[in-house]
């Protein structure tokens, strides 16, 4: 059988491991996030989006990460309450997680390998960088840093409607 991205446990931002498993059957939106980068503001957009979808079936897992610039000095704790305040950010947040080099999360190793970058690179180059995963756990695209929550809308209402 062909891996999926159920055949991973991720740290929660709390301490607790949730199986990717628990999101069987949702279209997912996975997203290497930072509090400090250009591309923050994104967190706005990204809420919308799980606002308009969760009840379709759509969940957003957010991965804290700070191998970008130092853009997410912070703790757990400081990364969720700035998320929640700030943000008022009501999906997934797990422990700020390592997307390259040797430490690389085998989740982020997975992602990279299913949908790599322009000209097949594997590293992902900056915060914000999105997977989109399908209701199957089959991971669809990859989109840039640049590409704005609101433009993906239209590939999530697809795989939502199956």
């Amino acid at each position: 059988m062909e891996s999926s991205i159920y055949q991973f446990a991720m740290p929660m931002n709390n301490g607790t491991v949730q199986p990717l498993e628990a999101y069987q059957d949702k279209v997912l939106l996975v997203v290497n996030t930072a509090s400090k980068c250009g591309f923050t503001p994104q967190y706005d957009g990204l809420q919308a989006l799980y606002a308009q979808y969760k009840d379709k079936g759509f969940e957003i897992l957010a991965f804290p990460c700070d191998q970008f610039g130092h853009q997410e000095p912070g703790s757990d704790a400081d990364i969720a309450q700035f998320c929640s305040l700030t943000f008022n950010v009501s999906f997934p947040l797990f422990k700020k997680t390592q997307v390259n080099g040797a430490n690389a999360a085998p989740l982020f190793t997975w992602l990279k390998s299913k949908a790599p970058g322009i000209l097949g690179s594997k590293n992902i180059k900056w915060n914000f960088t999105k997977f989109l995963v399908d209701t199957k756990g089959n991971v669809i695209k990859r989109y840039a840093p640049t590409t704005k929550p609101e433009q993906i809308a239209r590939d999530i209402e697809a795989l939502l409607a199956g």
